[in-house]
């Protein structure tokens, strides 16, 4: 297919089928945080735009959680079905984490969901502030036990190998390995980043519609609060995860970094732009700042950065890829810090809500966190091939006995469902977010409670896009 081999097809599908299902993840991490936020600030101060907030967004969470649990699941068959030899090999560690994740995460977040979308008017504000907080605390550790077993596949310790396969020997060295702590908080934070710009852009269409209320201005409020500080956080945090991949994976920074050799005595420079060509092992038109290379990866002027060529070639990561994965990464990140800033002016002269330009840009920076997330993931699994874990397993060994033709019709399958199911799915969503905060501010909410009419949960109506449930509120009671 395309003239490419089985194992490449294989690489593919699971790229493919994780690409789409890393989006669904990212934003159910940040809006279930953001829901109990909003929640929390309704029960303290008691403003209706809290709530009205809450219920516009808790519609869209719940249509995102069920397609991210779809997606989730084939991703796992494809461990046994596609990667049979990993399985067999590191099955001992990499099962035992995914089913922690399972028990204590999917578990948690499934028990309280149904009360959290269903609850509103059926049980008392505290219960149900505390299954909105549940959820979100279980979207974190979900995100813990999928990043540690990810993370020990870079940087693997706490095992031996017996018999041609992983048995692990300290769970707290499994777990707790040396990248885990920096990749866990990249990737929350990311998640919450791309939260931030899904709903700053939602806000931005309403208002450029000249939909100007007050829960649309909420949500634009917010949205660049959280952008303006957690993005340079995000900096920082990615250069401290930059540090901890030159020491564990150092063939990775510099097929990112495009750089080939080092000369005597000379700091590394950084290349901004070029084209990694890894068949002549040089980076062509290349465009370099002499010694900021050295300065931003060891943070000194003395220490060489590792070079490409230092490393047997079946031993390098496709420079040409991450190289440009990596920057498009950065890229975002400097525009979201950017929008952050020029938020926090246009907030001081009182033009927030009103500058259209600002407002094109948060409008076409919407999906930027999540572009972002994907070009971040594809910079971490790209560039730690040819392994599949680091050292130990090469990728070439861990594929099963599938032909090309199998694998190329499943691929094909694969893409065309997707795009059918989770396509109709998003399109869904998204007229969701058109749709739009709707305002009560003035009507009578509902108590709920014993003897007050209720209407049967059905699928899906918790994502109903009438305003059935609009003006519903908890009971006063606990």
């Amino acid at each position: 297919m395309f003239g490419l081999e089985a194992l490449e097809l294989a690489r593919i599908q699971f790229a493919f089928t994780v690409s789409f299902h890393i989006l669904f993840p990212a934003i159910t991490i940040g809006l279930a945080s953001y829901l109990a936020v909003l929640e929390g600030l309704w029960l303290k101060t008691h403003e209706q735009v809290y709530r009205d907030l809450y219920h516009f967004w808790s519609k869209i969470f719940a249509v995102n959680f069920g397609m991210g649990v779809v997606s989730g699941l084939v991703m796992a068959y494809q461990f046994g079905t596609n990667w049979s030899r990993f399985s067999e090999f590191a099955g001992s560690i990499t099962g035992p984490l995914l089913t922690y994740e399972v028990l204590t995460a999917f578990f948690l977040e499934a028990g309280f969901l149904g009360v959290m979308l269903f609850g509103w008017n059926r049980v008392g504000r505290g219960l149900h502030f505390f299954s909105t907080v549940m959820v979100a605390v279980g979207t974190i550790i979900s995100t813990f036990w999928i990043l540690a077993s990810n993370s020990w596949m870079q940087t693997p310790q706490g095992h031996e190998i017996i018999d041609g396969r992983v048995i692990p020997v300290d769970w707290l060295a499994v777990i707790f390995n040396p990248s885990f702590p920096y990749r866990l908080m990249h990737m929350a934070t990311a998640a919450f980043v791309a939260t931030a710009f899904f709903v700053g852009a939602s806000a931005a269409w309403h208002l450029l519609r000249g939909r100007d209320n007050p829960a649309v201005r909420k949500m634009l409020s917010m949205a660049m609060w959280m952008a303006l500080i957690v993005a340079p956080v995000q900096a920082v945090i990615g250069d401290f995860h930059g540090l901890n991949t030159l020491k564990h994976q150092p063939a990775k920074i510099a097929a990112i970094e495009g750089h080939w050799e080092n000369h005597p005595g000379e700091p590394t420079p950084l290349i901004l732009f070029g084209l990694p060509d890894m068949q002549a092992e040089t980076t062509r038109f290349k465009l370099e700042i002499p010694a900021l290379g050295s300065l931003i990866l060891t943070h000194s002027l003395d220490k060489q950065v590792p070079a490409l060529k230092e490393f047997a070639p079946e031993d390098r990561p496709n420079s040409t890829v991450v190289f440009w994965s990596f920057r498009i990464m950065v890229g975002l990140g400097m525009l979201m810090i950017l929008v952050g800033l020029w938020s926090l002016w246009l907030r001081r002269s009182d033009k927030l809500y009103s500058s259209r330009p600002f407002l094109y840009l948060t409008l076409w920076m919407g999906p930027s966190g999540l572009i972002a997330i994907l070009a971040g993931w594809f910079t971490t699994e790209i560039g730690r091939q040819p392994w599949v874990v680091y050292g130990l397993m090469r990728t070439a060994d861990a594929v099963s006995n599938h032909s090309y033709t199998q694998l190329g019709i499943t691929l094909v399958m694969f893409v065309v469902v997707y795009f059918a199911l989770f396509g109709t799915g998003l399109g869904y969503m998204m007229r969701l977010v058109r749709k739009g905060p709707q305002s009560t501010v003035g009507e009578q909410p509902q108590s709920g409670g014993p003897g007050q009419q209720r209407t049967p949960a059905r699928p899906l109506s918790a994502a109903d896009d009438g305003r059935e449930h609009a003006a519903a509120r908890p009971n006063e009671g606990n």
